[in-house]
Formats: structure tokens, C-alpha cells, sequence
């Protein structure tokens, strides 16, 4: 029998790699751990975190407007960029060192280093040069920005990974792109009093949510002063006179302090080793999986960003846990990746799970589609004109509510608790049962008895 130096190598110290490698060591195995850079991966370290207290940030110039309709008197408000990048660092560093901890305490090895593959079983340290052996590999590199090298220019603009260390806030910013990276920056920046131009290719922006939802963030985000240039590339970007020109396809040359690009993100494979270990990859440097997450060579698995199915921490944490059960406790299992909630943290946020109005049209025969659009109890004193719309869809033929969709406050929240439902199969009658929480916004999720229309072989009727 081969003897090797561990029973588990996870390369990546990001949320699916510290999960396996934590509960892998927990369960009596010899684990190693490599991360090159900070344990935390994207979410932690340069991701989610990080950008929801920005998110909080870029809010509370809305809160001290809105005191005033409720008999507050606000006095003159200032905002100092570095406190808050100091106190998101600091935040940052205690959960990274909460990571390390929960390693440390499983007895798994916590090695920082970056390490590639140089066959099957093998891994370099590439801090020290010494190999390794294994009788299992995990990959979990993640993913990182793409780049976009076809841009002239692109090295004068920052990805969201710059966004978080910037010196000094910019008085402007273009930000190209139309996902929810590029989105949640356009809110954050103009939260924080930054000109906003945000510029996408694409008919709307978040191509992916229902339709209503993107309009309704459209109109919400104009409204509140950020530019948004649909159906317009960047071509290219210079420095001149100490600003950055930006030459677009369809509105002329813009002038901004920083360019940032949210166009898309790539797996983090390059230089790992994938091919001298016989791992396949796709046509756009994922590694390629089974469903149970193990690639083209049978020890080596791979999750969370670097297999490009579904990037988001929780899916990753998920995978992590599905491949103990097959590894180590004999019971193959298959990520579950059907209808996973997920937010838009964009002011108005965006709280979904389950199909869009567009997809189930094309999965089911006949829908009942419930919407409510109104404007929240907190924004009649406020004066805010924003409104909030929430959306229900159900296959007609047994009721069974197949999408869920919200724009407004605390959008988020409600996703996660009506995640559980859809998982759980509920059926309009179930809603319908519901007892409401009065006065709560969600409420509406529960007292929509009529079809505000219905959708059949496609077509709205």
C-alpha cells in the first residue's frame, strides 16, 4: 500500500478549501492546507464582507436624510475614507485570524505558501521549493477578475479587488459591467458621494434576475443620480492631464479619477500544475467536474469559484460538505445547486431564489404571476419616492410557487427564509395559509390571493 505525507492537500484557503480541510482534520485525518495570499478567500478577505460594510457605509447618507421626516434633527455629517477602510482591515483580519483558528484547533496544517501540482499525488510548496505527497487533492483557488486584456488600457483601471485598499475616495468613477459586482460598486461609490457612470453592454443590467427587478433597480439607481449607459463597451482607456479619458462605443469619450472593471471573473488556474496532473479544464480555465466534484483524476476534486458552476460562498461551503460525505463517510453525495437564494446588495437591494418569469415561461405550461409594488411604510415620513416590488411565480398546474423575487429593503433577509420554502416545495395555498406579520413589508408575500396576470405556453395572458 502507498504511503503518503497526508491523507488530504487542499490547495486554497478560501471558504470550500478551509471546510474541507477543518472538517477532514476534525474526522482524524492528516490535512495540509496551502493559501498564497490571505485565509478567507474572496468572500472574507475581498468579497462579500468587506463590500457589505461598504454597503452599510454607503447607506447612511439615506438614514440622516430620512431622520428628518421623523422629527430628527441631523447635524453636518462628514465621511472620512481611510477610518472606514482602517475599520473593514481591521474587521477583515479578525475573521482571517478566526479561519486560521478553526484550522489550527482541527490539528490540520496551515501552510502559506502557493503550491502546484506536479502529477496526481504531488504538490511543490513554492515558498520553500520541497514536495509533497497525497492521497487526496482538493482545489479550491477560486476565482479572480477578469482582466479584460483586449482593452487598450485596461492596466490603468482597478477590479473590485483594488476597490477595497484605494488611498483616497475618487470624486468620479465609470464602472463597466452589469452584474451584481458592477451593480453593488455603483451604489456603494454614489452612497459615499462619488460621480457614478456605470456602463454595460446589454439591454438591462443583472442580465440574470427577473425582468422586473432590473427595471426596478434601473429606475430606483437613475433616480437617485447614478449614470447608466445600456447597450455601450469601453474602447479605451488613457491617462490626460492626470484623469482617466474613457473612449465608449455609442456615448463618446467620458472623464472619470478610476476606472473599474466588473466584467466577469475567471478561475484561478493558471500556473497550478492542472496538466502535469492530468486535470481537464473547459474552454475558459475552470476545472471540469463530475457531480460529485471530482475531475478527470479520481483523488482530485475541485470546488467552490475554480470549477465555474455557481460562484457563491455558500455553494462553495456546500460542495465542501458533499465531498466529506463521498470521501470520508461513505456516502456519495451530490451538491444540490437547485434553487439557491441570492441578493443583490444594491440600494434598493435585490432578494431572489428559484426561476425568473422568463424561465419558468419556458419550463412550465401556465403561470400565475402575483406582484405587489408599493411604497414602504418607513418611506411615507421619509419622503423617499422609492418603491418596493415583490413577485411570486407559480406553475398553475399544482400551485407549487417555483420563483420568488424582491426589490427593497431587507430584500436579502426575506430571500433566505423563502429559500426554505421553495426548497421545501410550498404551494400558493401554503402562502395563502400564512398568517401575516403586520406591518412588515413581507407581509405582501403572504396576502397576494389574486394573479396579477397569468403566462401560458409563453405568451402573457
Amino acid at each position: 500500500m502507498t504511503s503518503y505525507d497526508y491523507d488530504l492537500f487542499v490547495i486554497g484557503g478560501g471558504s470550500g478549501g478551509v471546510r474541507s480541510a477543518r472538517v477532514a482534520a476534525v474526522l482524524g485525518k492528516k490535512v495540509a492546507i496551502a493559501e498564497e495570499y490571505r485565509y478567507g478567500g474572496t468572500c472574507v478577505i475581498r468579497g462579500c464582507v468587506p463590500k457589505k460594510l461598504f454597503v452599510y457605509a454607503a447607506q447612511f447618507h439615506e438614514h440622516f436624510e430620512d431622520a428628518a421626516g421623523f422629527g430628527w434633527t441631523v447635524g453636518e455629517s462628514s465621511f472620512d475614507w481611510k477610518k472606514l477602510i482602517a475599520a473593514k482591515d481591521a474587521e477583515i483580519a479578525r475573521l482571517e485570524g478566526l479561519y486560521k483558528k478553526g484550522l489550527a484547533g482541527a490539528n490540520a496544517e496551515i501552510l502559506e505558501t502557493r503550491a502546484e501540482l506536479v502529477d496526481a499525488h504531488t504538490v511543490r510548496l513554492i515558498n520553500t521549493g520541497k514536495t509533497v505527497t497525497a492521497r487526496t487533492i482538493v482545489i479550491a483557488t477560486g476565482g479572480r477578475p477578469n482582466p479584460h486584456m483586449a482593452l487598450p488600457g485596461n492596466e490603468l483601471c482597478i477590479s473590485s479587488n483594488e476597490a477595497f485598499h484605494l488611498d483616497e475616495l475618487p470624486k468620479s468613477i465609470v464602472i463597466a459591467g452589469g452584474g451584481y459586482i458592477a451593480v453593488e460598486f455603483a451604489n456603494i461609490f454614489h452612497g459615499l458621494g462619488v460621480e457614478t457612470t456605470l456602463i454595460y453592454r446589454g439591454a438591462e443590467i443583472l442580465s440574470r434576475f427577473d425582468q422586473d427587478l432590473r427595471q426596478g433597480l434601473h429606475e430606483a439607481m437613475s433616480a437617485k443620480g447614478i449614470r447608466i449607459l445600456c447597450h455601450d463597451t469601453l474602447e479605451k482607456v488613457s491617462r490626460q492631464d492626470g484623469r482617466l479619458s474613457v473612449e465608449t462605443l455609442n456615448n463618446g469619450t467620458l472623464t472619470a479619477d478610476v476606472v473599474m472593471l466588473a466584467l466577469g471573473r475567471i478561475a484561478n488556474t493558471e500556473g497550478l500544475g492542472l496538466e502535469a496532473a492530468g486535470v481537464n479544464t473547459d474552454e475558459r480555465g475552470a476545472v471540469v467536474v463530475d457531480e460529485y466534484s471530482r475531475t478527470s483524476v479520481p483523488n482530485i476534486y475541485a470546488l467552490g469559484d475554480v470549477t465555474d458552476r455557481i460562484q457563491l460562498t455558500p455553494v462553495a461551503i456546500h460542495e465542501a460538505m458533499c465531498f466529506i460525505e463521498t470521501e470520508y463517510k461513505d456516502n456519495p453525495t451530490k451538491p444540490d445547486h437547485e434553487t439557491i437564494a441570492t441578493a443583490v446588495f444594491s440600494q434598493p437591494e435585490i432578494g431572489t431564489v428559484g426561476l425568473t418569469e422568463e424561465e419558468a415561461g419556458k419550463r412550465y405550461k401556465e403561470l400565475e404571476v402575483y406582484r405587489a409594488q408599493f411604497r414602504p411604510l418607513k418611506a411615507t415620513l421619509s419622503g423617499r419616492g422609492e418603491k418596493m416590488i415583490m413577485k411570486l411565480i407559480v406553475d398553475a398546474s399544482g400551485r407549487k410557487v417555483v420563483g420568488a423575487h424582491i426589490l427593497g429593503h431587507d430584500a436579502g433577509e426575506m430571500a433566505q427564509i423563502l429559500g426554505i420554502a421553495l426548497k421545501a416545495g410550498c404551494t400558493k395555498d401554503d402562502f395563502d395559509r400564512t398568517m401575516a406579520v403586520h406591518p412588515t413589508a413581507a407581509e405582501e408575500l403572504v396576502t397576494m390571493y389574486a394573479p396579477s396576470y397569468r403566462i401560458r405556453d409563453g405568451i402573457r395572458v
